[in-house]
């Protein structure tokens, strides 16, 4: 690095008057994960309220999380009390799988921004590719199985939302659009369908177990910045967490030698590497202690990106023909690998 701090913020090349991305965001997902002594009954609002606390200014949250009404709370305190602006924040949300027929878009982020108590989002995400059938108030319709119901015309027609997401944008209830979860194939097609917007990022699972390389050359050559979902490995879902009985690379041999160099945390090499290479970050936490060390990143030596860079590859999965370790996994759930290189699935 030629730099001798790492970045704050990140140009967003594919946004009117290239907005700036914070480097460090705060992430909200799974709110069973936030339950802690300090936390009482709301857990999110009190955790997001510390993360602001501690100079967090990116806020990472979506509709399927269940935890907006939380975060849009801990907003409107931090507000009220003078600690800053709205304007001072950069808020994420994403459009979840059961809103993707075009008109049914404008009425998910709508139903966001009402539980967020905002009246705009700074970017807006098509979450997935893929689209559910909507059940009751859009909730996902169920599979006898207890998998979602796909709907798999709209699933191949991510176009159709995207082009709706565009409208978005110009009716200013977000800033900037983008897309979560995509492949390199995927994002190819919705490139050459023309889009009005370019996607100005690609949130995608990216840790030292799953670096994605190939994909983030791509998505650099096209002017998409990457955000990294899951940074330190991640704890999704059950039913997406294929791989929860294996160990993560919070627990590398290499991370931990790499730790104790510069006698910092596994998680601030983990941070500080996804920062270094250029991808914005959205780690969770309900500890206060773990939320601000978070922040505590620093700048690693060449020669220990490079060796974060190839731990992927002492992987048995790399043996099978994979690319890594994915933490997060919902081709059993859904039915068909939505991250496939070799076809689009479904």
């Amino acid at each position: 690095m030629s730099s001798s701090k790492l970045s704050a913020s990140y140009l967003l090349k594919n946004t009117p008057g290239h907005l700036s991305i914070p480097s460090i965001g705060f992430g909200t997902f799974d709110p069973s994960l936030f339950i802690n002594p300090t936390a009482s009954k709301d857990p999110v609002r009190v955790a997001t309220l510390e993360a602001l606390e501690a100079g967090y200014r990116h806020i990472d949250t979506a509709f399927s999380y269940g935890s907006e009404k939380e975060v849009g709370k801990a907003i409107t305190q931090w507000i009220a009390e003078g600690k800053g602006k709205r304007e001072d924040l950069w808020v994420t949300s994403k459009l979840y799988n059961t809103f993707h027929k075009p008109e049914d878009v404008k009425i998910g982020i709508e139903i966001s921004l009402k539980d967020l108590g905002l009246d705009y989002v700074d970017l807006y995400l098509m979450h997935f590719p893929t689209a559910y059938v909507p059940g009751e108030n859009y909730a996902t319709k169920k599979r006898p199985d207890g998998g979602p119901e796909v709907d798999i015309a709209g699933s191949r027609d991510f176009m159709s939302t995207w082009r709706a997401m565009e409208d978005l944008v110009d009716t200013g209830h977000t800033k900037a659009i983008g897309i979560s979860n995509f492949s390199i194939l995927k994002t190819k097609r919705l490139l050459s369908s023309n889009p009005r917007i370019l996607p100005a990022i690609n949130q995608i699972e990216l840790h030292p177990y799953l670096p994605q390389h190939d994909l983030i050359a791509f998505l650099t050559a096209n002017g998409i910045h990457a955000t990294a979902h899951s940074p330190l490995g991640g704890r999704p879902v059950p039913a997406v967490a294929l791989n929860a009985h294996l160990s993560g690379p919070l627990t590398d041999p290499t991370i931990l030698s790499i730790a104790g160099k510069y006698d910092k945390s596994p998680a601030q090499v983990l941070l500080s590497w996804g920062v270094q290479r250029g991808t914005s970050i959205v780690p969770k936490s309900a500890s206060r202690e773990r939320i601000r060390e978070n922040r505590e990143l620093f700048i690693l030596e060449e020669s220990d990106m490079v060796r974060i860079n190839e731990i992927w590859k002492g992987l048995p999965e790399v043996k099978e023909g994979k690319q890594g370790r994915r933490a997060n996994d919902p081709s059993e759930h859904t039915g068909f690998d939505i991250y496939s290189e070799e076809r689009e699935e479904p």
